[in-house]
């Protein structure tokens, strides 16, 4: 299985390379995302200059540094590699709920990737001021979505926000308030419930996974 790994927050961020070694267990890896941070670029794309882009060791991995945007650094990396069964973006620095769908790099890595009909999963997870993740007590919970989400073949586009320390897993659907949750297994902060007016019935939301420290797909 060839997985292409690209995010927002740009190359050098430890959660892109993070993802790559969980990744590498399940097939090929290539890294290809932006030079500088692209956070909040939504879906644009590069039209007004050429796009460039440089091969470069990142640990292990071959990995590709680009200037442009996540959707720019997935048609890219689609395009050079030939085929793609898999687009991975993130980690990102910073959970992606609620409205927040509509702006996020990272989303936009993986919904580039959807739009090229190859699966598209974006994954996220809390951070502080004061201190980075640890994704090394993320990386069991990471694992697990990922073999559990390349059973679903169905899926074309799944959201994924991790928290602090995860308890479990739980399948949630997208949440149009405050935060944003597309396909998510659990969120962290808090109750399992949706808070929009006129919606109690279903499953829980994105928002409220996170309440519960619940990763949400």
């Amino acid at each position: 299985m060839r997985i292409l790994i690209s995010n927002d927050d740009g190359i050098y961020s430890p959660g892109i390379t993070a993802l790559a070694k969980v990744a590498a267990r399940f097939g090929e890896v290539r890294i290809v995302a932006p030079d500088v941070e692209q956070s909040s670029m939504s879906h644009a794309i590069t039209a007004s200059r050429p796009l460039r882009y440089k091969r470069i060791r990142l640990d292990d991995f071959t990995a590709y540094r680009v200037n442009g945007t996540p959707a720019d650094c997935v048609a890219l990396g689609t395009h050079h590699w030939g085929h793609v069964d898999l687009v991975l973006s993130g980690i990102n620095l910073g959970l992606n709920l609620g409205n927040s769908c509509w702006h996020s790099g990272t989303l936009a890595a993986a919904k580039q990737a959807a739009l090229l009909g190859v699966r598209g999963i974006a994954i996220s997870t809390f951070v502080s001021e004061n201190k980075e993740p640890d994704f090394n007590k993320l990386e069991l919970y990471l694992a697990k979505v990922l073999d559990l989400l390349l059973e679903e073949k169905t899926m074309s586009l799944v959201n994924v926000n991790l928290p602090e320390k995860p308890r479990g897993i739980r399948w949630t659907r997208q949440s149009a308030r405050t935060r944003w949750v597309a396909q998510f297994t659990g969120s962290p902060s808090r109750r399992c419930r949706e808070r929009r007016k006129g919606r109690t019935a279903g499953p829980p939301s994105t928002t409220g996974s996170q309440s519960r420290r619940c990763v949400s797909i």
